[in-house]
């Protein structure tokens, strides 16, 4: 049996779940509640951040609460917002997810949001999906840094460079890229650009864990 890839590694806004408008709701309404303005763009530029990053964002626009607080406030609403509608599952995600579990790889979640929101997604889900998961309040770096992927593959004793990981944004991506793993970017809100640090993918929707093992395979082969 292959011994590649040794760990799949997931974002999760926007990679597995479609979170990014519960979180631009959420930027919205919080602005809004302060007299300033926001839109599509605004949130749109937000994608990937780290949430202490987006924070100061909306305080320059306005919101009168030290970051802490914004932070918990746009957690809360959307948190909120899951427990309403339920996770919103990215096309293949799911099943790729299951795919690679059966399999008896190792997983992570790797999210900049925070560890209550990430372990609340995770109860959702109708399987045991995570060997681990590193959240934004668990690493002194947001991404782009590759603190959080590191983290990761500590965690699971795994090596970077020999798994396999999973991005919609440009400063996941960046972040999977410097950590050395085999970097897949699926394109959801923010266009990617094709390079050659990086894989792209349209969509999860029919990839399987064979596909994930030949790209690992092939990365390989190539190093």
């Amino acid at each position: 049996m292959t011994s590649l890839p040794q760990a799949v590694l997931f974002d999760m806004d926007g990679t597995l779940v479609d979170t990014e408008p519960y979180w631009m709701r959420a930027e919205s309404e919080l602005v809004h509640a302060y007299g300033g303005t926001w839109t599509h763009d605004d949130g749109l530029s937000l994608v990937g951040n780290g949430l202490e990053v987006s924070a100061a964002v909306l305080q320059a626009r306005g919101v009168d609460l030290d970051i802490p607080t914004v932070i918990d406030r746009l957690t809360d609403k959307v948190t909120e917002q899951l427990a309403e509608a339920g996770v919103p599952w990215r096309p293949g995600a799911q099943e790729l997810l299951r795919s690679v579990r059966e399999a008896g790889i190792k997983t992570a979640l790797v999210t900049m949001s925070y560890r209550r929101m990430a372990e609340q997604i995770a109860s959702y889900i109708p399987f045991d999906p995570f060997d681990a998961i590193v959240a934004g309040d668990m690493v002194e770096h947001p991404k782009p840094h590759p603190e959080a992927y590191l983290e990761a593959a500590r965690r699971l004793g795994v090596d970077p460079t020999r798994s396999v990981a999973f991005e919609d944004s440009l400063g996941g991506l960046a972040a999977a890229v410097a950590a050395g793993t085999i970097a897949v970017g699926v394109p959801h809100l923010v266009p990617l650009p094709e390079t050659g640090e990086h894989t792209l993918w349209p969509t999860l929707e029919g990839r399987s864990v064979a596909d994930v093992r030949e790209l690992a395979e092939a990365k390989a082969g190539a190093a």
